[in-house]
């Protein structure tokens, strides 16, 4: 039976702080358009179990993807934000990391939610689609903190939502905005994990966490669009100083480092882990040398996990299923 969520509520909102085209896609024709309220969305079914879920926020018509928790499931549902890249999508990055595939099964009980950025045209840079970040989207007005904020308000009017569990992850600038959610909407998040991004120097000099945060990056030595040792000019912060950051923030130990060589690829894997941290959290680094601007393991039979020895999303779906807000799940 196809589920139609049919919303009538008053949400008292505050804000909390500071690969492809990204168009939007043909609605669904069983769509239901909720009554008066301060955000009025309209949700349909977008394929599957996935629905797109519509409504505009501060001026702007936004729109997020999320599949629902597995029918089997009991109990309140965790919750994975999944952010795409500069000019990307959200039903790009939806179908290449795949991670529908680790939320939705009856033992899991997660929700997977796939927002959409915003266009963007500024003095620096013009793009269909962005997270405002900081660094080289300086000069937008977006506010998608909020944005994210509100999303997740408005899924939890429809679904029971396990507020210790929620989690960020992104692909390049999608990275950016998981760091920057965890510097000014840290009250929400859990863990966030960037794959290709970094923080912006606006993040990086004003980041604002309340409470321990497990974090992990994962990062190609090779990647030329956000480079490893960082760009000053974009505003893009070296990945080692931002471990170094969050490792000092969470008052972890010295970083300790193991290397997994493919001597017949010609490449290794090194694994840095910042451990004895608060709350028993960690900070940890996937440092990939062959590796560019990528997500590693993309696509539904991981064709580039032989190449980059790891599947980003295997690596964020074991991290995040050790914490909640209040650090190591016990």
């Amino acid at each position: 039976m196809k589920k139609i969520f049919l919303l009538s509520i008053t949400l008292i909102i505050s804000s909390c702080g500071g690969g492809g085209g990204a168009s939007s896609p043909e609605r669904n024709q069983d769509t239901i358009v909720p009554s008066t309220s301060q955000y009025v969305e309209t949700c349909s079914l977008h394929a599957g179990t996935t629905y797109i879920c519509r409504f505009t926020h501060k001026g702007l018509e936004r729109y997020y993807f999320f599949q629902d928790k597995h029918p089997e499931a009991t109990g309140s549902s965790s919750v994975l934000f999944v952010l795409h890249g500069y000019g990307s999508s959200a039903l790009n990055i939806m179908n290449y990391s795949n991670l529908r595939d680790y939320t939705y099964t009856k033992e899991n009980n997660f929700i997977s939610i796939f927002p959409q950025g915003a266009p963007m045209n500024t003095a620096l840079a013009t793009s269909s689609s962005h997270w405002n970040s900081g660094g080289w989207t300086i000069g937008s007005n977006v506010d998608d903190i909020d944005f994210i904020d509100v999303v997740l308000q408005l899924v939890s009017a429809k679904i029971n939502i396990n507020f210790n569990r929620v989690y960020s992850t992104g692909m390049s600038n999608g990275g950016f905005m998981s760091y920057h959610l965890a510097c000014n909407l840290s009250s929400k998040f859990a863990a966030v994990i960037s794959v290709t991004g970094s923080m912006s120097s606006e993040t990086f000099q004003d980041c604002n966490p309340d409470h321990p945060t497990a974090i992990m990056q994962i990062h190609g030595q090779l990647d030329s669009t956000v480079p490893y040792d960082g760009n000053s000019s974009l505003g893009m912060t070296g990945v080692e100083d931002v471990l170094n950051y969050w490792g000092n923030y969470n008052s972890c130990g010295e970083p300790t480092t193991s290397i997994a060589d493919y001597f017949d690829q010609g490449f290794s894997v090194d694994h840095m882990i910042y451990s004895g941290c608060s709350n028993n959290v960690q900070v940890e680094l996937y440092k990939i040398s062959n590796m560019g601007h990528t997500w590693p393991g993309a696509g539904r039979a991981w064709p580039d996990t032989d190449r980059f020895g790891i599947s980003a999303s295997d690596k964020i779906w074991s991290f995040i299923n050790m914490y909640d807000i209040n650090g190591i799940i016990n």
